[in-house]
């Protein structure tokens, strides 16, 4: 978004003028001009906001309708990326029962024997922490990052499965 505009909208919304900013962030400024028949300052001064909360008020149904059609874009983006979230979710799942149903023993265990490893590391640094010797900082933090990661999609996962076997039955 320019610069210019983002002041505008502030601006419009810092003097009760939310209609007007909303059909600007919907629709775009020309538009609303051009629709209200109107030139809209960049930076309105307190008699420009004075006219404008009057022309608010003049056009306020159409400003709705333009508010509406923000509101219905977002609601769509919203759509799509929840469809896109469920999809990894979905695909995710798929790998992990593909996993589980191979013939080989470590595509079966790599999920908790990377968990244990993990585990493992983050405890050896901890004990020589304890010792008095150094552990780098950096490598216990990315330590802790990959058990967070891994204990989320392992015991998060596991969740959702379950939860998509039960809502299948």
């Amino acid at each position: 978004m320019i610069p210019i505009v983002a002041t505008l909208l502030s601006s419009l919304a810092e003097n009760g003028l939310g209609l007007l900013s909303s059909a600007i962030q919907a629709k775009g400024k020309e538009v609303v001009e051009n629709t209200l028949g109107v030139k809209i300052p960049d930076a309105p001064t307190p008699e420009d906001v004075s006219k404008l909360r009057q022309l608010q008020f003049e056009h306020e149904e159409r400003l709705l309708e333009l508010g509406i059609e923000k509101a219905k874009m977002e609601l769509e983006e919203m759509k799509v990326l929840a469809a896109a979230a469920q999809n990894d979710a979905d695909n995710i799942t798929d790998r992990w029962q593909a996993d589980m149903s191979s013939d080989s023993w470590l595509s079966k265990n790599i999920r908790p024997m990377s968990l244990i490893a993990i585990f493992l590391g983050y405890f050896l640094f901890a004990m020589m922490s304890a010792f008095g010797y150094n552990a780098n900082e950096s490598y216990v933090t990315l330590l802790g990052n990959w058990g967070m990661l891994i204990m989320g999609a392992y015991f998060g996962g596991r969740t959702v499965e379950k939860l998509a076997e039960m809502r299948k039955k």
